[in-house]
């Protein structure tokens, strides 16, 4: 089976799973048309088991971050922890990080904080960072221009969810955009009119699994095999055969996280 498939952000280090469920897991993708995943944390602990994950498998990468939902548990010795994790062989990204107005989960004033020191982060340690963004109405990306991060490694907007003429508008001034399983979903025209309007060149798929899971399939657990489906809709939506947009977006993630 070719390995033609990247999927740019997923969450194997989520520790809802059982010992067994995690094999199975790992037993799954090992099989799956997959070249890589990129195991993103989303806070201390996440990110020490992405590591694990990605020294476990020759097919997973980590990426090392905090959530802005768990952006009020990061202490300064959590933040200096994340500094020695970014030097482990197979981390590729400072991620996710952000702002998530949606939820408020941590205090708004926390995330903005906790945002920042991630992307100096990443501008000092010459990483591309991935961004979570929910609900800031454009606040994440002036706070991404205030701190000079189009200047670094590369800027990925994360299971994209605005409007085809923002991915643009942020395509120029240097992002790259993921597309996750909602652009499966019956009623998500915005997402559907990102996928077909944007360069193909500016795009990258993921799952975030174990969330988001993509139709057939929705209501069940996603995993990072599922990212077929996204790639296969992707294809039908710019009339472009599965091979060529699996193998495009393979090489955009190839190139972005520099492997």
């Amino acid at each position: 089976m070719d390995k033609i498939l990247f999927d740019s952000h997923a969450h194997i280090n989520n520790g809802g799973y059982s010992g067994a469920q995690r094999a199975a897991l790992m037993a799954r993708l090992d099989a799956a048309p997959l070249a890589f995943v990129v195991d993103v944390g989303f806070d201390v602990a996440s990110s020490r088991r992405a590591i694990r994950n990605a020294e476990a498998r020759p097919w997973c990468y980590a990426a090392v971050g905090v959530h802005p939902h768990d952006a009020v548990g990061l202490t300064e010795a959590g933040f200096e922890e994340l500094r020695e994790l970014l030097k482990a062989p197979k981390v590729v990204a400072v991620g996710e990080a952000g702002l998530d107005f949606y939820r408020d989960l941590s205090p708004r004033d926390v995330q903005r904080e906790v945002f920042r020191k991630q992307i100096r982060l990443a501008l000092e340690t010459n990483m591309p960072l991935i961004v979570h963004d929910r609900d800031s109405g454009g606040e994440a990306v002036e706070v991404l221009k205030e701190e000079k991060a189009f200047s670094g490694a590369g800027v990925l907007l994360h299971c994209f969810s605005g409007s085809a003429e923002q991915a643009l508008e942020y395509i120029g001034l240097g992002c790259t955009i993921s597309i996750a399983g909602p652009v499966t979903y019956k009623n998500n025209k915005k997402t559907v009119e990102v996928a077909k309007r944007i360069p193909l060149a500016s795009m990258l798929i993921e799952t975030d699994a174990p969330y988001l899971t993509p139709e057939p399939f929705r209501g069940k657990p996603n995993d990072s095999a599922n990212v077929e489906y996204v790639a296969r809709k992707i294809a039908e939506l710019r009339g472009l055969a599965y091979e060529e947009v699996a193998a495009a977006t393979c090489e955009n993630a190839r190139r972005f996280f520099g492997l």
